[in-house]
């Protein structure tokens, strides 16, 4: 088997591992994926908003999901880890999920998406973008975004601060997609520049003199040494 057909494969595979434990894991709230590879096997590392409805009675549940995964995709040992998200605000899959259940609830999509916007920055985050495309209102496929806040589209910004997140709203009209993109709060951009101010060191003290009067002065010159010094007078 060639390089690249490996590589397609592996992708492949996350991609319908990833839908699948999606679907496992929604009542848990799934808010994250994170699958490596280990000289022990393949570990998954899953972010969920309740884990104890995930691992269940004595980790029945994340045992029998275990075993489930490795019939499924052939996966080389398999270890899940289930970890706790401790700020569902600030997690981008998280808020679309809820979002498009506030969706099928009947919401109106401006409220649900302005609401979701400010949850999102009372939570401190630097910036965040929601879009809803589908047929919000009538027959007819159009999109909306909501934003607020700072939003990178590309570089390497987008890699290291920007979570995303999708799902979808299944509604009577048609199926919405919803789309978050939170900007974390320690985020810092490229663009960013912070000058050093310049050292202002303190002004030094004014030196005060004594006053001065009669009784400071020196005593002046006698009759006879202010005679020599005016010097001879001229004649009249």
């Amino acid at each position: 088997m060639s390089a690249e057909r490996k590589v397609i494969e592996e992708a492949t595979r996350r991609v319908l591992l990833k839908d699948y434990l999606v679907g496992e894991s929604a009542r848990a709230g799934f808010g994250g994926l994170d699958i490596q590879r280990t000289p022990m096997g393949t570990r998954v590392t899953l972010i969920c908003e309740r884990p104890g409805i995930l691992i269940g009675r004595r980790g029945e549940l994340i045992k029998r999901l275990t075993e489930d995964i490795q019939a499924r995709f052939k996966l080389d040992n398999p270890q899940i880890e289930v970890q706790e998200e401790r700020n569902p605000s600030l997690n981008a899959q998280l808020m679309a999920e809820k979002l498009a259940s506030t969706l099928e609830r009947g919401w109106h999509f401006r409220r649900a998406g302005h609401s979701t916007v400010r949850r999102i920055m009372e939570s401190g985050a630097r910036g965040c973008q929601v879009i809803l495309s589908g047929k919000l209102t009538g027959e007819r496929h159009r999109t909306e975004r909501f934003k607020a806040g700072t939003i990178k589209y590309c570089g390497e910004a987008v890699h290291l601060w920007m979570g995303k997140g999708f799902y979808q709203a299944r509604l009577k009209p048609g199926v919405i997609g919803v789309n978050v993109w939170i900007m974390r709060s320690n985020a810092k951009l490229p663009d960013e520049i912070k000058v050093k101010g310049v050292e202002t060191r303190p002004a030094p003290a004014p030196i005060e003199l004594p006053p001065l009067d009669g009784t400071d002065l020196p005593p002046g010159p006698g009759p006879a040494v202010a005679e020599a010094l005016a010097g001879p007078e001229a004649p009249t």
